[in-house]
C-alpha cells in the first residue's frame, strides 16, 4: 500500500548521515531471521507483536547503529524518521476502493513496526477488517495471523487472495490456503487481482 521501504530507508539514512554498515549490519541480524522458520525471538518479533514499547525497539536499533562520522544515532523517534519518506501507492488505494465499493470483502494485515502512521482515517473505505499486528498479539509469516484475519472475513482461506511484498508471507499464506500473490509493481498486481477475481477494473484504479 505504500512505495518501497527500501525507498524510504535509503532516504532516511542519507539524511541523517548514518553508516550503512552498520544499519544492513542488524537488519541481517534482526530482519532475516525474524522471517526464517524456527528463528529464535528477537527485537523485530518483540516490536511486530505489540511485546515490547516502540521507544524500547528504538534504543535497541539506535545502540547498533553509527552516524559516518562516528557518532551516535538518536533514539528518540527514531521509527518516525526512518520511515518518514513513506507515500501511499494511490493505484493499490484505487484498487481497494474499487474492490470495496463492488461489495468485494476486503481486509488488511500489517506487521506493526510501532503501531503509528497508518492512514486510519481511510480504513472505511478500503477495508471491512484490519489486523494489526501489535494488537492482535500475532505476526506474519505465523499460521495463526492468517486464520484470525480470514475468520474475522468470514471467508475460507481458499476464497481469497493474499497480497504482500514479502516472500516468505506470501508462501506462509499459501500454506493455510491462501492464493498468495508477490507484490513487486502495482500495474502487475493489479492485473493479476482482476484475472483470479475474473472482473473488469475501472481506470480508476490506476490513479491520476
Amino acid at each position: 500500500m505504500t512505495n518501497p521501504i527500501a525507498d524510504s530507508v535509503n532516504a532516511w539514512l542519507a539524511a541523517e548521515g548514518i553508516d550503512r554498515a552498520s544499519y544492513t549490519t542488524i537488519m541481517r541480524r534482526w530482519v532475516r531471521p525474524a522471517y526464517a522458520d524456527g528463528a529464535d525471538a528477537n527485537p523485530v518479533h518483540a516490536l511486530e507483536r505489540g511485546e515490547c514499547a516502540h521507544e524500547e525497539f528504538e534504543q535497541a536499533l539506535a545502540r547498533e547503529l553509527v552516524l559516518v562520522t562516528g557518532g551516535p544515532v538518536a533514539a528518540a523517534n527514531l521509527l518516525e524518521r526512518m520511515f518518514g519518506g513513506s507515500r501511499l501507492d494511490e493505484s493499490m488505494l484505487g484498487l481497494f476502493r474499487q474492490l470495496h465499493a463492488a461489495g468485494v470483502p476486503t481486509g488488511v494485515l500489517s506487521n506493526s513496526w510501532g503501531g503509528g502512521g497508518y492512514p486510519r482515517e481511510l480504513f472505511p473505505e478500503l477495508f471491512d477488517v484490519v489486523v494489526i499486528s501489535s494488537e492482535v498479539g500475532m505476526r506474519k509469516p505465523e499460521p495463526r495471523i492468517f486464520r484470525h484475519a480470514v475468520a474475522l472475513l468470514g471467508l475460507q482461506p481458499a476464497e481469497c487472495i493474499f497480497i504482500d511484498d514479502i516472500e516468505a508471507n506470501v508462501v506462509a499464506a499459501e500454506q493455510v490456503g491462501f492464493t498468495g500473490l508477490l507484490h513487486r509493481d502495482s500495474d502487475d498486481t493489479i492485473e493479476r487481482v482482476a484475472e483470479l477475481l475474473g472482473v473488469r477494473l475501472g481506470q480508476a484504479v490506476a490513479g491520476d
